[in-house]
């Protein structure tokens, strides 16, 4: 049998029988006023550019050149913020997308005009970029979600007896206690035998230079060049 719920535990069940909905809810209006902002900033940079560009005598062009960048930026948006991508097209799709803010962001600010409005719609262009940058990124922090939810307890059908949760501490300090122990009995053991590999290499290196100094203190004679020589070798 599941422990009585706490009050605390109760209002937190209540509440999370309605955060998933609010959450969904919430996603959904979000993306449909970013939605809104960027058809607007698309829309008031569109119309300035294409005033601007009239004014210059370009024609028909005035009103096909800012679509195409303006569709372009929301193209290269939507490739770079798209989970599962190929990581290629997304750098190829930041980069197009930076010159493609860059020439627009440019046209509006060459506008003529006061400064104010002339970089009011220069930042609409990056409010474009940014309003979709966002929303690609909206979606719930599962991980924070389910931390609250054992920080809060609602869960009480998956609460451990007392006695059991006590007899299982108690084994794991047990465990922790042994595998330190271990550790230690080990470190203790490679710390001897590094110590005994040192002594035998001074050792055999003291045998070695005792043995030349011996060859090298006897006068010549035959066969010791030869013995002088194994000497040597056995370095």
């Amino acid at each position: 049998m599941p422990a009585q719920m706490t009050l605390t535990q109760q209002f937190a069940a209540e509440y999370a029988k309605g955060a998933v909905p609010g959450m969904l809810k919430a996603i959904r209006t979000i993306k449909r006023a970013n939605n809104g902002i960027l058809m607007g900033a698309l829309a008031a940079s569109y119309l300035h550019q294409g005033h601007y560009l009239v004014s210059l005598g370009a024609g028909l062009f005035a009103w096909i050149v800012p679509a195409v960048f303006d569709l372009a930026m929301v193209s290269m948006l939507t490739i770079s913020q798209t989970a599962g991508m190929a990581q290629d097209a997304q750098k190829a799709a930041l980069k197009v997308l930076v010159l493609v803010v860059s020439i627009s962001a440019a046209v509006n600010f060459a506008a003529p005009g006061p400064i104010g409005l002339r970089v009011i719609f220069a930042l609409v262009v990056g409010l474009v970029a940014g309003v979709e940058w966002v929303a690609a990124k909206i979606r719930p922090d599962f991980a924070a979600i389910e931390a609250r939810e054992i920080e809060a307890d609602i869960r009480p059908a998956r609460r451990l007896d007392p006695e059991v949760a006590r007899r299982r501490a108690a084994k794991a300090a047990v465990t922790r206690r042994a595998n330190q122990a271990a550790k230690a009995a080990e470190d203790v053991a490679r710390s001897r035998s590094a110590k005994s590999a040192r002594a035998r290499a001074t050792k055999d290196v003291l045998e070695q230079a005792e043995l030349e100094g011996f060859f090298a203190a006897q006068p010549y004679q035959p066969g010791y060049p030869e013995v002088t020589q194994q000497v040597r070798v056995r370095q």
